[in-house]
């Protein structure tokens, strides 16, 4: 309670017999000066108020002489008057930082500024816009003012902000833009880099359309680019060009294998439909070789019963033809032997090559988050895709190739026991023949004919048995080729695939392939940019003037900070008014206090 009343009979001290800081008649000295102008802007980007804050270091106190063309000026750091003649400003200040501010009523900016909106496709003013619903786009494009002073606009960079409300504006298109999220709301942040003309457009669904005022800022890029550190970013380059040489030689090595793969399955696909081939021939040519076995053992059993009893009344010229029709058949048997052999040595080999190149397929050991790196590491995200899909098909058809391996294993031990079954068919009825065709040579007589009759009956009783078994193999035969249908369109779908995955990893090896040779040298094309870029905003010689008066000296910087009005429902209040009591001076600067 005492210091508040001991501040107040100082502040009513200083009041009363008020007096100046430093020495009128003595001269003061500053010895750099900054000027931070400030701008309200309308929301289409016309200039409604300028004002600048200057900020002078005294070094002496005294008189400081400034300059500038203020319609009023303000004492921000002290109750000390400060006196103005025309565009002289005269300032009795102490040692220190010294604020005042000057408004400029006439005073333009370095850069023309234009904002436009348009709602659904139709162009609509900014006083219109509050409230209202639909598609958006929001222009704003900024120019050199040829009125002004040009080393603004060639030696400054502009930074625009707009925060958007996610509760009213949704689906944002921004492209230029670095987006951030700050709570529920969402800031677009664009540049506009010196000597240069911005044209910032950006898309969005507005509901209940309600927008802040636009920050716009605008700073000399006087950074010295000669001593920009490049070495670690090089370094990191030259580590994502390796990192693609290396990802391209994996493409590679993964081109070859899937090749070979594809090579062995279409090999085995050509052996299966040749397998399937000759099982249908063969169980075409079943009927004719059962027809023919058919008609061999009824004659058999004919001749059986003619010959029992006799054997004197028989004509047997047309036995000369028996053992010349079995060798026949036996010879058909033998080329179908032939033919079941040599598939299955085809298709052991191609199923051989399927197993191996199945098998260099490595186990799938590439988690979401291997991928989600590879995304982020800056490759081409096309080419991950592609190599995402290949992986994908790979597993697939390694999978695929692992639930039917038994079936295709069985292929082979089923088209041996085919062949052997067949020669053994072949070799009897040869044996059958030969012995047929010696019995008819030895032949005398009644007693030829009485062994003949007795060989011819082992025969027909024989060959009846052997004749049933021929029904069941063919039988066999049919049941497998329809079977082997199911198998054979198998093998299809899998060469097919083969195939696909073969044409895409051979694409992305060519993408990867071109991807690494344009990134091999990334380290020293990054080096010519940032060369590029030094000589092209390299800001390091120029020096600050000042914004308000050619006159002032010793500038050391000048900032602009603009902001546009917001956008907004207007919100109806109720004023009620109150009869203020009259109280006297000295009240109400004691109740600053209290």
């Amino acid at each position: 309670m005492m210091k508040k009343r001991i501040m107040f009979i100082l502040l009513a001290m200083l009041l009363v017999f008020p007096y100046h800081i430093g020495n009128a008649n003595g001269s003061g000295g500053a010895t750099s000066k900054d000027e931070v102008v400030y701008g309200s802007l309308s929301a289409n980007g016309t200039l409604n108020e300028l004002y600048v804050v200057n900020m002078l270091d005294v070094t002496e106190p005294g008189r400081i002489i400034d300059y500038g063309e203020y319609t009023a000026i303000r004492n921000l750091t002290d109750l000390t008057e400060i006196e103005q003649d025309e565009d002289e400003v005269q300032i009795d200040a102490s040692s220190g930082w010294f604020y005042y501010q000057g408004n400029m009523d006439n005073q333009e900016l370095p850069w023309d500024i234009d904002i436009s909106y348009m709602l659904d496709g139709e162009e609509i003013q900014p006083d219109e816009l509050a409230g209202e619903e639909g598609r958006l786009l929001l222009t704003i494009k900024t120019a050199k003012n040829e009125r002004i002073d040009p080393d603004f606009f060639e030696n400054y960079t502009m930074q625009i902000s707009l925060t958007l409300n996610t509760e009213v504006i949704s689906n944002i298109q921004a492209p230029d833009a670095t987006i951030a999220n700050v709570g529920k709301k969402r800031q677009l942040t664009y540049t506009v880099m010196p000597d240069s003309e911005g044209d910032i457009r950006f898309l969005a669904d507005v509901v209940n359309f309600e927008m802040e005022g636009i920050d716009i800022s605008a700073i000399p890029l006087s950074m010295a680019l000669d001593n920009l550190e490049t070495d670690e970013m090089t370094s990191e380059m030259r580590t994502l060009s390796d990192a693609i040489q290396e990802v391209n030689k994996g493409v590679s090595e993964l081109n070859t294998g899937v090749s070979e793969l594809n090579d062995g399955v279409q090999s085995l696909n050509s052996g299966s439909r040749q397998y399937g081939a000759g099982m249908n021939e063969i169980k075409g040519a079943s009927s004719e070789i059962t027809g023919a076995s058919r008609k061999i053992n009824e004659s058999l059993a004919l001749l059986n019963k003619e010959l029992s009893g006799s054997t004197g009344e028989m004509d047997l010229s047309d036995l000369a033809q028996l053992p010349a029709g079995l060798s026949l058949i036996a010879d058909g048997l033998d080329e179908v032997s032939s033919g079941l052999d040599e598939l299955n040595t085809h298709y052991s080999s191609a199923l051989s090559a399927l197993d191996g190149t199945m098998d260099n397929i490595p186990a799938p050991n590439v988690t979401e988050e291997d991928i989600q790196q590879l995304y982020e590491s800056g490759a081409n995200p096309d080419t991950i895709e592609q190599l995402v899909e290949v992986n994908v098909a790979a597993q697939t058809a390694k999978g695929t190739y692992e639930q039917v391996k038994e079936a295709f294993v069985a292929v082979g031990p089923a088209l041996e026991g085919t062949c052997g079954a067949v020669n053994e068919i072949s070799n009897q009825l040869r044996t059958m023949a030969s012995e047929l065709l010696v019995a008819f040579e030895s032949m005398e007589g009644l007693d030829g004919l009485a062994e003949l009759e007795e060989g011819i009956g082992l025969l027909a009783n024989n060959y009846g048995e052997f004749h049933a078994g021929l029904i069941s193999y063919t039988d066999g035969v049919a049941q497998l080729a329809d079977s082997y249908n199911d198998i054979a369109t198998g093998f299809g779908e899998v060469a097919n695939g083969t195939s696909e995955l073969n044409n895409g990893v051979e694409e992305l090896h060519d993408g990867t392939a071109e991807l690494a040779d344009s990134t091999n040298d990334l380290p020293e094309k990054m080096q010519e940019e940032i060369d590029a870029m030094r000589e092209q905003f390299d800001k390091s010689d120029f020096e600050p003037v000042s914004f308000v008066s050619p006159k002032n000296t010793n500038v050391a910087s000048v900032q602009f900070i603009l902001k546009t009005e917001p956008i907004e429902l207007e919100v109806e209040e109720n004023i009620t008014l109150v009869e203020e009591e009259e109280v006297s001076f000295w009240e109400r600067l004691k109740r600053l206090f209290m």
